[in-house]
C-alpha cells in the first residue's frame, strides 16, 4: 500500500449541524469550486472540528450510504439558502491521518479504510455501525504537498467512547 497510515487520535466533534450537499453517491467536489459554495460557508461561524477544511462525509440511512460534502457548525444556525443540512449528535471519532499523494486514488479507497479499520481494532476500539465517516481536507496538511508531494488527509471513523 503505497499510502500510510502516520498516526491515529481520538477527537470528539460536539453535537454539530453538517451543512451543505447530500448526494446519493460520492459527491462532485469541482461544483463546490465552480459554484464557490465553500465562500459562503465561510462567512458563517463554524467549529473548530473543521480543522481549517473541508468534509467530504457518509453515513448510512435505510440502509444505503448517504454522501455529504459541506462543513460543521453548531446546531442553532441558519442555514443558507440552497444548502441542506443534517444534526449530528455528540460523537467520539478516531482520526486517522493518511500520508500519500493527492492524486493517488488508493489514499481515498476501501483499502484505506480497512487500513484504519485493522489498526483502530488492533487498539481495542469499536467502530459505530452504520455511524458516520469523515474525509476532512484540512488546510494546511492536505493542501500543501511536502517535499514528496505527499499530503495528509484526516480520515475519521466513529467510535464508542473509550
Amino acid at each position: 500500500m503505497s499510502v500510510k497510515l502516520l498516526d491515529i487520535k481520538l477527537e470528539t466533534c460536539p453535537a454539530a449541524r453538517l451543512i451543505g450537499k447530500k448526494y446519493s453517491a460520492p459527491g462532485n467536489w469541482g461544483e463546490w469550486w465552480a459554484n464557490g459554495w465553500f465562500d459562503i460557508l465561510e462567512s458563517l461561524p463554524g467549529l473548530d472540528f473543521n480543522c481549517d477544511g473541508y468534509t467530504g462525509a457518509v453515513h448510512t440511512v435505510d440502509g444505503k450510504p448517504e454522501y455529504w460534502i459541506g462543513m460543521y457548525f453548531p446546531v442553532d444556525i441558519q442555514v443558507p439558502e440552497g444548502f441542506e443540512a443534517v444534526d449530528i449528535p455528540e460523537l467520539c471519532y478516531a482520526v486517522c491521518y493518511l500520508y500519500g499523494r493527492e492524486d493517488d486514488p488508493e489514499l481515498y479507497s476501501e483499502a484505506s479504510h480497512n487500513a484504519c479499520q485493522e489498526a483502530l481494532n488492533g487498539l481495542g476500539m469499536t467502530s459505530r455501525e452504520n455511524s458516520w465517516r469523515f474525509e476532512r481536507y484540512s488546510c494546511p496538511r492536505f493542501t500543501t504537498p511536502d517535499e514528496y508531494g505527499c499530503v495528509i488527509l484526516d480520515y475519521g471513523i466513529s467510535v464508542a467512547q473509550q
